[in-house]
């Protein structure tokens, strides 16, 4: 974490499948993603990695690694999600320092439903998004 902080994130269904679908290729290594330059997986892999795929992929310019971050909290907030439980997924900080000092909820049972309903919709696009038409303004 770049906060040093602990940091607790529940998983959807589908994140702990895919987890488990890769586990004989990440094995028992201390990362998912772990680098190659240390051994047995004692290093995860770098910032940059992520975007270096990115740019691999054909994306540079259209897309960052942080990007999907914001993505991600604008399409939950639009969802009704409430900011608290997506700014403590995103691992952020309580800007009030009142509030920061008194209140460590790490709002588990709402960020697991949260994650579960994010992973239910990223499956809906994949499968092919329901599109809602707009209605004409009179």
């Amino acid at each position: 974490m770049k906060m040093k902080d602990a940091h607790i994130v529940p998983l959807s269904t589908q994140a702990i499948a895919l987890l488990r679908d890769i586990h004989p290729l990440t094995g028992n290594q201390q990362y998912v993603f772990a680098s190659n330059q240390g051994k047995n997986g004692e290093k995860h892999i770098s910032r940059e990695s992520i975007g270096a795929a990115i740019r691999r992929m054909g994306y540079q310019g259209q897309h960052t690694a942080h990007g999907f971050r914001t993505t991600a909290s604008t399409l939950l907030h639009e969802q009704g999600f409430h900011s608290d439980m997506i700014e403590r997924q995103l691992a952020h900080a309580e800007r009030n320092r009142v509030k920061a000092a008194y209140n460590r909820a790490q709002h588990l049972p709402e960020r697991r439903n949260m994650m579960q309903a994010w992973a239910d919709y990223l499956d809906g696009l994949k499968n092919g998004a329901q599109v809602i038409p707009f209605k004409k303004a009179l």
